[in-house]
């Protein structure tokens, strides 16, 4: 049995506010911090005056004061309209509508689409557990058209759930040759005390029936990339999730998905500290080609190991009945665009970083006598 696990970051299209660069440490802090000011009902003087520097480090000072804005043909944006503009017809009942829908998502490259297809062809798994997938639509026109291009049979079942996030990034699982998914449970809608939802996206679980009747566990989870005690909450639910699957006797159980931290983050602990989950990329067998030159010899802080110096973010962690029946594993980034001074093998067609299949790895394990 082979299970692998991918960030495939949506297949065909993506909404822009994922795709747009990350603020930078200080900035982010500022804003929340910002946040936190504007919250509160009774402000001091020091409130006042620390929102007048944040408010001018943030750049809110360079505002245009023209009287009013429209929206327009401009790349979906919001812009002002100068005095002395010329009337414009407007719509009516007996006319077309003068006016445009700006759209939330871009398209991906195709590129990039045909070497998400060309990695997840390649390691050709039983059962692929997806995560960030915008539709079912999408999802399906994927399986049936761009693998067969590859030599690979479609998935025969393939399930989508679209989770809190509502900016397309659902999870999604596929399975073939005789590998049946037998049960689907969400905890998408369990809160926090302060009545917001735990996961931001979701966290699932999966039972797998085997070709021989037996039943395998997954667990799919993504957590919080930039709120660390929203991590923390959520790493100890799905630890939680995990004792209470074992407490009840359930023993070939594998958790996967985007973590978003490394292994020796405090966030993490209560799964990779508290439990006894294995992570397959510590694993001897685990196989994954190494970079290239002289960051063949580096072990990056964070890294998966020394030679394969991407930041751990995805994960793939087995129990202790699972880890038993391991018989290979690996970890493939051809499809990854290489950043900074490293370097690996990458497919043909990646010659930018718009083209890449994904910024995560894909993540597998197989299995024997299960």
């Amino acid at each position: 049995m082979k299970i692998a696990t991918f960030n495939i970051e949506n297949v065909y299209h993506r909404d822009k506010s994922l795709m747009r660069p990350k603020l930078k440490k200080c900035v982010s802090d500022w804003v929340s911090e910002l946040d936190n000011l504007m919250h509160r009902i009774q402000k001091n003087t020091n409130d006042i005056d620390r929102i007048r520097e944040l408010t001018f480090l943030l750049g809110f000072d360079k505002t245009d004061n023209r009287p009013y804005g429209v929206l327009r043909k401009r790349q979906g944006e919001l812009f002002l309209k100068p005095h002395g503009s010329a009337h414009e017809p407007k719509a009516s009942r007996l006319t077309d509508w003068n006016g445009w829908v700006a759209l939330q998502t871009v398209a991906i490259p195709f590129n990039a689409t045909l070497n998400k297809a060309r990695l997840i062809a390649d390691t050709d798994a039983d059962v692929l557990v997806l995560q960030e997938v915008e539709d079912r639509a999408s999802l399906m026109d994927f399986n049936h058209g761009l693998l067969r291009e590859f030599n690979v049979e479609p998935y025969e079942q393939v399930l989508h759930l679209e989770g809190n996030d509502g900016r397309g990034r659902g999870m999604a699982i596929m399975a073939k040759n005789g590998y049946r998914l037998d049960t689907l449970k969400s905890h998408g809608l369990e809160r926090t005390q302060d009545q917001e939802p735990i996961f931001e996206v979701d966290c699932l679980e999966y039972t797998i029936t085997t070709p021989e009747g037996r039943s395998v566990h997954i667990i799919s989870a993504q957590f919080s990339l930039d709120k660390d005690t929203k991590r923390k909450v959520q790493v100890q639910k799905v630890a939680d999730i995990y004792d209470l699957m074992k407490d009840s006797g359930k023993e070939l159980v594998l958790l996967c998905g985007t973590l978003n931290d490394v292994s020796y983050s405090d966030c993490l602990s209560p799964l990779l500290r508290e439990t006894d989950l294995s992570d397959v990329s510590r694993h001897p067998s685990c196989r994954v080609e190494k970079d290239l030159g002289r960051a063949s010899g580096y072990f990056r802080l964070g890294a998966y190991r020394m030679g394969v110096n991407i930041r751990q973010k995805d994960y793939m962690l087995l129990s202790p009945e699972m880890k038993g029946k391991l018989a290979s594993c690996g970890l493939d980034r051809k499809g990854m665009w290489p950043d900074g001074n490293s370097g690996w093998e990458t497919y043909p067609n990646l010659k930018s970083r718009i083209h890449a299949a994904s910024s995560h790895p894909l993540i597998w394990g197989e299995f024997k006598n299960i």
